[in-house]
């Protein structure tokens, strides 16, 4: 899955660029990372992404190892249960026997190996229950109060554990409590299942989803392209595929993944990626200098100098035609500042 536009790693990240096609690894994107891991195990035939039908020209310059008729164009962003059902409709049209994973484009895991053992287990656990919704749970290393938690059952062979619940992002002590008691685990927001089973849950939760997602499947490779089912796509239910499908379902299992995961959500997850300096700077830029700076954020994609002297805890990041500069304590206002630019009318920045 390949949507969204990463508001809040603006202004690099726009309506036209979303984050995951942003060269900020090393000359790479998340989307080039994410087509590489998998591809250590799926062939690249089998590796589908969907997205915005306005960004498939970019991706597909990013993404030319995989064949043009594995991207698929969403008529509109409506969330991930949408995203879901129409790439599951998509595949089980193609192969009603089909086992899919179902990845984020913009997250970073560290390392390879227990990742990929992971998803290899959740492929064999669904071949064999055909009828299991499988998630994967991040191992916590602290109590993080920005993400959902999968509260652990009982266990249904080895690796292999029932959901008992999902919680919800909570505050600091009750995170505490999670990561202390050692049942809770992050939910990575990926999954594996049958197209058949995840379709047949989508009719039982979310028909209206699931009966437009088929409709416009059947039109594939030319999805949404008349305006009546681009219309309907848009109408559809604006809802993740947690809240619609995954929290009632009552067959759903998890799979442990003990590895460094980052959804590169906002500038200071980046600083989590990146690392820092001795004096706690992060720089995502090819020409810095920094004199006695302590704790910033440096971000640029070109060849520009961003130079700093005797500041800390400063966001600064800069592109072609704009240029952010933020106290790390505001970060989480960058959102109010997008919506501002789009009260103003200044689309372009957008």
């Amino acid at each position: 899955m390949a949507g969204g536009s990463g508001t809040r790693l603006w202004p690099l990240s726009r309506r036209r660029r979303p984050k995951q096609l942003l060269r900020l690894l090393d000359g790479r994107s998340l989307i080039q990372e994410t087509i590489d891991r998998l591809g250590r195990l799926i062939e690249q035939k089998n590796i589908y992404i969907i997205a915005l039908a306005e960004h498939l020209p970019a991706i597909s310059e990013q993404a030319s190892e995989l064949p043009a008729e594995n991207l698929i164009g969403e008529p509109a962003g409506r969330d991930t249960a949408a995203a879901v059902a129409l790439s599951a409709a998509v595949l089980h049209r193609r192969d009603p026997e089909t086992v899919m994973g179902v990845f984020t484009a913009d997250h970073r895991i560290r390392p390879q190996a227990p990742f990929l053992d992971a998803i290899e287990t959740g492929f064999r656990t669904a071949e064999l229950r055909s009828e299991a919704l499988i998630t994967f749970g991040i191992q916590p290393t602290h109590a993080h109060t920005g993400l959902g938690y999968l509260h652990r059952g009982e266990a249904v062979e080895s690796g292999v554990w029932r959901v008992r619940s999902f919680k919800e992002k909570p505050d600091a002590p009750t995170a505490e409590q999670y990561v202390s008691r050692g049942e809770h685990f992050w939910n990575s927001g990926m999954f594996v299942w049958r197209s058949a089973t995840i379709l047949e849950a989508l009719q039982r939760y979310l028909p209206a989803t699931a009966e437009v997602a088929e409709e416009l499947a059947s039109q594939w490779p030319a999805i949404g392209s008349a305006d009546d089912g681009r219309r309907r796509y848009e109408s559809l239910q604006r809802i993740s595929i947690d809240y619609a499908v995954m929290e009632k379902a009552s067959d759903v299992l998890m799979i442990p993944m003990a590895v460094e995961w980052s959804d590169v959500g906002n500038w200071s997850s980046l600083r989590e990626v990146l690392g820092v300096d001795a004096n706690g700077n992060t720089s995502a830029a090819r020409r810095t200098i920094i004199i006695d700076g302590h704790d910033n954020i440096l971000v640029s994609e070109s060849d520009h100098l961003i130079s700093a002297v005797g500041v800390r805890d400063l966001i600064v990041v800069h592109c072609s035609d704009a240029t952010l500069i933020c106290d790390r304590r505001d970060e989480q206002r960058i959102k109010e500042l997008v919506a501002r630019l789009e009260r103003e009318g200044m689309n372009d920045f957008l």
